[in-house]
């Protein structure tokens, strides 16, 4: 049975959006997916629902200039995050999703993530997107990030569906690209 917890301020990515006063059940949410399939923004919806703090990957896996974080010192900050009695936390990570209680896999088409990861580079074209290290503008991460969104159901998207067939209980696949008021009826119970 999860613990309920006595929330004060609605938060979104880690800072107050204002006062509210929610009880909520303590949970750990993960949502995870490839790039650009919608991780933030069903994040910060849930987040704002829920009254609970929502926590980017992006922010330890990138340090400034798309330089990537030191494996050891990424594990740590996942550590000091999932440490916490409840989270949203967006992004891919093994480790995040073992210390979940439910996991929300945006399964998006190859193709629509490319798109939207397109257009998020053409609006972020020489800005460095909210969560990330400073400077980190998207038009030096575009070839990579298609190498990603390419590579990622075979990979780590592979790996996610193996552990959902063995979990069901507490994974969640979605696998249309604007579900999202289904699947935070499903978590809040709303």
């Amino acid at each position: 049975m999860l613990q309920l917890l006595k929330l004060e301020g609605r938060r979104r990515l880690g800072r107050d959006a204002g006062p509210t006063e929610k009880v909520v059940p303590a949970m750990r949410i993960h949502v995870t997916g490839n790039a650009a399939s919608g991780k933030t923004s069903l994040a910060e919806a849930l987040g704002s629902e829920l009254g609970l703090l929502v926590f980017s990957l992006d922010s330890v896996v990138w340090q400034p200039g798309w330089t990537k974080t030191p494996r050891e010192q990424r594990l740590a900050a996942e550590r000091r995050l999932v440490a916490s009695p409840s989270w949203i936390i967006e992004g891919v990570s093994a480790f995040v999703r073992s210390h979940a209680d439910i996991v929300l896999f945006l399964d998006v088409p190859r193709h629509v993530c490319a798109w939207r990861g397109l257009m998020r580079s053409v609006r972020y074209f020489n800005r460095t997107r909210p969560g990330l290290p400073h400077p980190c503008p998207d038009i030096q991460i575009v070839p990579r990030l298609l190498n990603l969104i390419y590579r990622f159901p075979e990979r780590a998207g592979a790996d996610i569906r193996r552990e959902a067939a063995a979990e069901p209980h507490r994974y969640c696949i979605e696998r249309h690209p604007i579900g999202f008021e289904r699947i935070v009826r499903r978590v809040t119970g709303a």
